[in-house]
């Protein structure tokens, strides 16, 4: 109880209480705001260096062989660890400073309670006060830092939470390098004619062009072969075509429509490719070839393999259709996992076909095999084939050499044979190496062990 009739005494023992809950408050929030900010970057440096130890340790697994292969088990052991230790490390720090904020909250708090305690015990000893108002005084000033402890904790919660989302938000700010146009339609897919018109391409501008002023047309149901060194810009044509990229300069027209300016979506489904590197789903065999045609039935499925030679591979694995190809189909030989990318393009029907190398990776008896099967599949529909083995492309209906981004030749087989330039080159390499090879082969004498006596 406050003694009656001392207003003045009232107001000036008041003004004192409320001087330090203001000042404890103002410190306390101040305090609580300036750490968390401060502590921000150890809690993004955690989550940067989390990152880094994840990935080093997939990248590890996934590339398994080629580690193997170097006998490295030793080096990505320790640089596993390192990215560990520096993680531990990042972690450190997080719960470090979390422990600095809690304590220097708690200092503020205890400072707080303590200055109102002593003032409030001075106050009782000089009869200004009771031993009520003390426990009353002592009351009231813990209810209202408990308020101010809910605000610091959901404060750094709510902190925390926007710095784990930063690479999401990143992902956000993203900006996609192939748009489709505004009010784009779908593709109109009537004979399935493809014009390239002076395309200029490069991947970093101002680096260098990878194609330079490319011009061809292919027919509907016609077969174009892309042939030349390296580096020639053969698969950039495709991926030009699929729209992965945008060009540069020209146009490209599927049936007198610019693609830049149909449905992405609408394009790639009258295109199926058959990529160089294929890569797999850990998933069954039957849920990777019905990837081409999601709703396909299990008789499509087989059908599909049947037509690129694997249904009778596939059977003779235990769990048949149901067989697991592992990551990225790493139980599989790169023969059967180009095969399954073969059946899964059949599955899915396409108008136009784009052949990666689609048979790079497979022996001669089943690269005729599938050649066969490619040509029942290619028949009547447009198709663009990208081949470095010029014996599989010599029934194409046009031939384009590439050269340094350019065309340099193009015509038939028969034609560019006797212009005698540098495809024809390139054909007399191959067949000089093909005859070396044959004749190494019927030289080699079979080796083994002595009979004994």
């Amino acid at each position: 109880m406050w003694p009656r009739g001392n207003h003045l005494l009232q107001g000036l023992v008041l003004a004192w209480f409320g001087l330090i809950i203001f000042v404890c408050m103002s410190l306390y929030l101040t305090l609580t705001i300036f750490i968390t900010e401060w502590r921000t970057k150890y809690r993004r440096d955690m989550n940067t260096r989390d990152n880094e130890a994840k990935s080093r340790a997939v990248d590890s697994l996934l590339n398994f062989e080629t580690v193997k292969y170097y006998n490295a088990e030793s080096y990505e052991v320790n640089r596993f660890n390192d990215a560990i230790v520096k993680y531990q490390l990042s972690e450190w720090k997080v719960s470090a400073s979390l422990g600095l904020l809690n304590q220097t909250q708690n200092l503020v708090i205890g400072l707080g309670l303590l200055a109102g305690s002593l003032l409030c015990a001075y106050f009782v000893t000089e009869n200004k006060l009771q031993v009520g108002d003390f426990v009353l005084f002592g009351t009231y000033i813990i209810q209202l830092y408990t308020p101010l402890n809910w605000f610091g904790t959901y404060y750094r919660m709510i902190q925390n939470s926007f710095v784990d989302m930063e690479n999401m938000f990143q992902l956000f700010d993203e900006v996609q390098e192939v748009k489709d146009a505004v009010n784009a339609g779908d593709l109109r897919l009537e004979a399935g004619r493809i014009e390239f018109e002076n395309v200029h391409f490069s991947y970093v501008d101002g680096y260098g062009e990878i194609l330079q002023d490319v011009s061809f047309s292919v027919m509907p149901g016609q077969t174009l072969a892309l042939v030349g060194p390296s580096g020639s810009g053969k698969s950039t044509i495709i991926r030009l075509l699929f729209r992965f990229y945008d060009v540069r300069g020209g146009c490209i027209r599927i049936d007198g429509q610019d693609i830049s300016q149909v449905k992405q979506a609408s394009l790639r489904s009258h295109i199926g490719v058959v990529p160089q590197d294929t890569v797999l789903f850990n998933d069954t065999i039957a849920n990777n070839i019905r990837y081409g045609r999601i709703l396909a039935t299990d008789q499509e499925v087989q059908e599909a393999a049947r037509a690129a030679d694997i249904h009778d591979r596939i059977l003779s694995f235990p769990d048949g259709y149901s067989t697991q190809v592992g990551e990225r189909g790493l139980k599989l030989s790169g023969g059967e996992k180009q095969r399954v990318a073969i059946a899964r393009t059949i599955l899915k029907g396409p108008r136009i076909i784009l052949l990666d190398e689609a048979t790079s990776a497979l022996d001669t008896e089943t690269e005729r095999n599938i050649q066969a099967s490619l040509a029942k599949v290619c028949a009547h529909r447009t198709t663009i084939v990208v081949a470095h083995r010029l014996s599989t492309v010599v029934a194409a209906d046009q031939i384009l050499v590439l050269k340094d981004g350019r065309i340099a030749e193009r015509g038939r087989h028969e034609e560019l044979l006797r212009k005698g330039g540098v495809y024809a080159g390139m054909w007399l390499q191959q067949q000089a190496g093909d005859e070396g090879e044959s004749k190494e082969r019927r030289t080699e004498k079979p080796t083994g062990s002595k009979k004994g006596p």
